[in-house]
């Protein structure tokens, strides 16, 4: 198969994984921290109102579901990618924070929020997602990419 395919699927499946472990985070907030008595988050336009109902509790499951999401589906984005596995990571991370602006844009919310989320959540995980899944190989981050590798001394 060709390695431009191999990149794509991957790709793919780390958007897959990534956007499954955020819902999974964003639908058990609710079930560990209460929302507010008058919260309605049933359709989108109940959301953006209720969000002035919020408290810093709860938006952490929100938070913790993006930087997640994104870890995981960096992870294993580049763990699965053939090459740039680095570069598949931080453009995984680059989807979901178009994604966050996109949610910040739709539903709103406190400011302190959407700056934590935006600068926090997508591009520093999909970074570490991206570093953790270039262990076991002697710390190598993209496939034959090094200096010493069969490809850097050809």
């Amino acid at each position: 198969m060709p390695i431009a395919v191999r990149i794509a699927l991957a790709v793919i499946v780390g958007i897959i994984v990534g956007s499954i472990v955020n819902m999974a985070f964003v639908q058990a907030g609710p079930l560990v921290i209460p929302l507010p008595e008058d919260a309605d988050v049933s359709t989108p336009e109940g959301l953006r109102e209720s969000m002035a109902l919020f408290t810093p509790a709860n938006f952490l499951f929100p938070f913790l579901g993006h930087a997640v999401g994104t870890l995981a589906g960096a992870f294993v984005a580049a763990k699965l990618s053939p090459r740039h596995r680095m570069r598949v990571a931080m453009g995984l991370g680059v989807f979901f924070l178009v994604g966050g602006i996109a949610a910040v844009l739709m539903f709103g919310g406190p400011l302190w929020f959407q700056a934590t989320d935006l600068i926090a959540a997508y591009l520093p995980v999909a970074w570490l997602g991206g570093r953790f899944a270039g262990r076991g190989r002697a710390g190598a981050v993209d496939a034959g990419a090094g200096p010493n590798s069969a490809a850097g001394r050809a």
